[in-house]
């Protein structure tokens, strides 16, 4: 009996000295954070921070209750190699996160959704969620705490090569690098609060011994790279959105999951459209909607002129899609507010890419993973390019014959420049690429455009029509299935009824994977490429580079030019026929045909095709005379 009162007496002992333990904890903790939040100032917004600059940390408030939301690791300083594509403004992954609570920390976690259950059975949505890994991006001791909001120290994860700069660097054999925390530092000047959107931003130094010529071409000491990198936390779009189902057909890029709650026998891969959201005003209003917010797109304000205001009409093509969509002033083009980053999320941008040797455009985006809804377009435009377009004109004229420029060099370079900076904020609002395009009159300007330069029967050459000016009617009849407004509950019909358009029209389509030299044999389908038959166009095209090298003298050069200078012009003449040459080997065994889906709606659709064997022996003989 003394046993037993004895042990229960020391039973209470333990749980009341476990109460005063854990209330001197519970204590401890708040003293911290309220320590913490006298002394240093609060910075609001979609998470609060507070910087501790004798520390040179970040720390970050966490609700328990924050949910999920978007991260986004950026690169806003890059390294300036277009072989190593490590480029200013480049965006990094878009990851779905949640913070959750584990002990005395918090674990930064990223759910797979890859596979999913759409299902409103918690224990199905469970099973596959079990089934799948998912991916703790971070862990972070927690520094103080009130209740169930925490403050942790961000900075380990903030101060890191997130981007994977030193990985391309390895994989480009320039070298080992790490980074080094003492050259390393936040970046104060781009770290912002804003009411659903958190930007951090730091300084990432990567030590090592830089061995690669590309490297050390662009860096002053190449055994110390330094970048700095951006970290978006962005809060989950707003309810509303409504997904839109995708069609190979229809000219867009995707979103894909496997939904394990499929009913038997349906697909369990599901695929949407990539778009903004784009709501009208009133639905029911006649005549163009009203959009309740715009498309808005920005231009870098460090582009100079004429280049900006190119880019600026370029872009703004794309109005007259959404108008022949329904819409009435849906998509503007502005220049960037001054102090804007154009990391912000809040902002659709267009930059202006400087590197040391010419490179690809390309146009990117941040998506919410669970819809594929785009929140921000983010446009890279390499600078050299539109110098590359002046010396192909440079080339074909006797450019400074009158002792200073024609006018035709520059004319003919920003024409190119307002095709490419449409084509690159057509992919930020979810379109793919059309590389048949070309053969119905440059219908889209998501083609890759080859220059069609003419020559008359004198032999003067006329560079009026290079570039196509304008938004296709392609790149029309994709914005309608996209953003078109369906009558509710009746999207099925409506996009249905713009592929058949499309093909009422004559409007094909082949993208990528179809159109490449390598793994390509579609007829119609070429990267820089002009006409319906690639044959007779090379035919063409060959004659007009046999005038141009004919031609070639002093009068290409301007004055005071050194002459070796003259192989610059020299290279774009030469090889001015290198992708018809492409385009006429393709028709040799080629095969045409279309994207179909059994729906029944199409006609037409399935059939393949074989190149005509006239046109392939047409095409054999086009080749052999380049030889």
């Amino acid at each position: 009996m003394k046993r037993y009162f004895g042990d229960m007496l020391a039973t209470r002992l333990t749980f009341v000295l476990t109460l005063i333990f854990s209330a001197g904890s519970l204590l401890h903790a708040q003293s911290s954070y309220d320590s913490l939040t006298t002394k240093l100032t609060r910075t609001e917004g979609f998470v609060d921070y507070f910087y501790d600059d004798s520390k040179d940390r970040m720390l970050v408030e966490v609700p328990e209750d924050l949910g999920q939301f978007i991260y986004v690791n950026s690169l806003a300083a890059g390294v300036g190699s277009n072989d190593l594509g490590l480029d200013r403004g480049q965006l990094g992954d878009t990851r779905l996160v949640e913070f959750r609570r584990a002990g005395n920390k918090l674990l930064l976690v990223q759910p797979n959704l890859d596979y999913r259950a759409v299902s409103d059975n918690p224990a199905e949505r469970a099973s596959v969620a079990e089934a799948f890994a998912e991916s703790v991006l971070g862990g972070f001791p927690i520094v103080a705490s009130k209740g169930k909001v925490h403050i942790i120290d961000l900075t380990p994860m903030l101060i890191l090569d997130a981007h994977g700069v030193g990985r391309r660097l390895s994989d480009a054999e320039q070298g080992s690098f790490k980074l080094d925390p003492q050259r390393s530092a936040l970046y104060l000047e781009r770290t912002r609060n804003f009411p659903r959107n958190t930007e951090f931003e730091a300084i990432v130094t990567l030590a090592g011994e830089g061995k690669g010529g590309q490297l050390r071409s662009v860096t002053p000491t190449a055994d110390a790279v330094t970048t700095r990198q951006h970290h978006s936390f962005v809060a989950l779009p707003e309810t509303g959105y409504e997904p839109r189902a995708f069609d190979p057909r229809s000219g867009y890029n995707s979103l894909q999951y496997a939904d394990y709650a499929s009913p038997i026998g349906a697909s369990l891969v599901q695929r949407f459209i990539v778009r903004h959201r784009l709501e009208a005003k009133d639905p029911e209003a006649s005549g163009l909607l009203e959009p309740k917010e715009p498309i808005v797109y920005y231009v870098d304000p460090g582009a100079p002129e004429p280049v900006r205001s190119a880019l600026i009409e370029g872009a703004q093509w794309w109005n007259q899609a959404f108008e022949a969509a329904g819409w009435k002033d849906a998509f503007r083009v502005e220049v960037l507010p001054e102090g804007a980053d154009p990391l912000d999320v809040r902002y659709n941008v267009i930059q202006w890419v400087h590197r040391s040797t010419r490179g690809w455009s390309y146009g990117a985006s941040v998506r919410d993973p669970r819809t594929g809804e785009i929140i921000k377009g983010h446009v890279s435009l390499g600078s050299l390019r539109v110098r590359q377009d002046y010396l192909i004109a440079q080339g074909m004229l006797d450019a400074y014959a009158g002792g200073s420029a024609d006018p035709r060099l520059l004319d003919f370079a920003l024409a190119r420049l307002r095709q490419l900076s449409a084509h690159e904020v057509g992919h930020t609002i979810g379109l793919a690429h059309n590389f048949a395009a070309s053969t119905t009159d440059r219908a889209s300007v998501m083609d890759y455009p080859h220059p069609y330069i003419a020559m008359n029967a004198e032999g003067e050459v006329d560079l009026s029509k290079a570039y196509a000016a304008g938004i296709g009617d392609w790149d029309k009849q994709t914005v309608k299935y996209g953003y078109g407004l369906a009558a509710k509950g009746d999207e099925r019909a409506f996009t249905a009824a713009v592929l058949a358009e499309n093909e009422t029209l004559g409007l094909p389509f082949i993208s990528d994977r179809d159109a490449r030299a390598v793994g390509g044999a579609h007829p119609t389908a070429h990267l820089w490429d002009n006409a319906t038959n690639a044959a007779v166009e090379l035919r063409r095209v060959t004659d007009l580079r046999a005038k141009a090298l004919t031609g070639l003298d002093l009068d290409n050069l301007p004055p005071g030019a050194v002459l070796g200078e003259l192989e610059n012009v020299l290279a774009p003449v030469y090889l001015m026929h290198r992708y018809q040459v492409e385009g006429a080997a393709k028709l040799v065994g080629g095969v045409d045909y279309t994207y179909a889906v059994n729906d029944g709606n199409v006609p037409g659709q399935g059939v393949v095709t074989p190149v005509r064997m006239q046109d392939q022996q047409a095409a054999i003989a086009a080749l052999a005379e380049t030889m």
